[in-house]
């Protein structure tokens, strides 16, 4: 081997394990050592888990000491919720190894099809002007899905993010009147046509239309946006002092 080849060899080892062990300390407890012995023992974990009523709980003592350090699946009640807790508008959903979400389906307005697909076009130019016009919503992902049954077409609105169900809503409320931008689910038959005046109207429509779900993983369960995001940069950041070392 070269010096060079020694040396890039050395400097992606440094760089993998420096990433590691910065984003650790910035999310929660390290990983456990014996990584092959949790593998070897997984089936008995899996029938543990299985046996354990408690599973809930210690998810949710997981996701409130920030431990991404293993993934995790959660099994949900068909209500959406272990307890019923009330909220600001209804029931409050709970945090899972995925973070907070909401699925929701509607039927498109007869006609709607086409202003409803231009409308993701709208929140592409949005976004291409101002990446962070949606930073309120604190947002891991969207998806949005259109299909059919029979002659109806329906739309589904699939979102992850880091606040509660509720805030999720007033924040989008807010949004587009800062923005100026109406939202998609005008071509939605049923929604409140008053909606930017009257949050609740637009909170009990989406909650009326919300699909919870069963299950929910995280690879690295309960970590937020914002800890991904300054992880990836320390990341950046070592690998940029490591390319001055060369």
């Amino acid at each position: 081997m070269s010096k060079e080849q020694f040396g890039e060899t050395t400097r992606r080892a440094f760089l993998g394990t420096a990433t590691v062990a910065t984003a650790a300390s910035l999310t929660g407890p390290t990983a456990g050592a014996d990584q092959s012995a949790d593998r070897v023992n997984a089936a008995g974990s899996i029938k543990l888990a299985e046996a354990n009523v408690d599973v809930p709980e210690q998810l949710a003592a997981r996701a409130k000491a920030g431990d991404w350090t293993k993934p995790a699946a959660m099994a949900i009640p068909k209500e959406g919720y272990f307890k019923l807790e009330q909220g600001r508008y209804g029931p409050v959903f709970p945090k899972t190894p995925a973070n907070y979400g909401f699925t929701i389906i509607a039927k498109i307005k007869p006609g709607r099809e086409d202003a409803v697909r231009a409308y993701g076009k709208t929140i592409e130019n949005a976004v291409a002007g101002d990446p962070f016009v949606l930073a309120p919503l604190r947002l891991h992902y969207l998806r949005w899905v259109l299909f059919n049954i029979g002659s109806d077409t329906y739309f589904m609105y699939q979102g992850m993010f880091d606040t509660d169900f509720d805030k999720y809503t007033e924040d989008a409320i807010a949004l587009f009147k800062a923005t100026g931008v109406n939202t998609v689910f005008e071509n939605l038959e049923g929604f409140p046509a008053d909606w930017k005046t009257n949050t609740p109207a637009f909170t009990k429509f989406v909650r009326d239309h919300q699909c919870p779900s069963f299950l929910e993983y995280g690879e690295y369960p309960f970590v937020s946006a914002d800890e991904i995001k300054k992880a990836l940069k320390v990341k950046a950041s070592l690998s940029a002092m490591l390319d001055q070392m060369q």
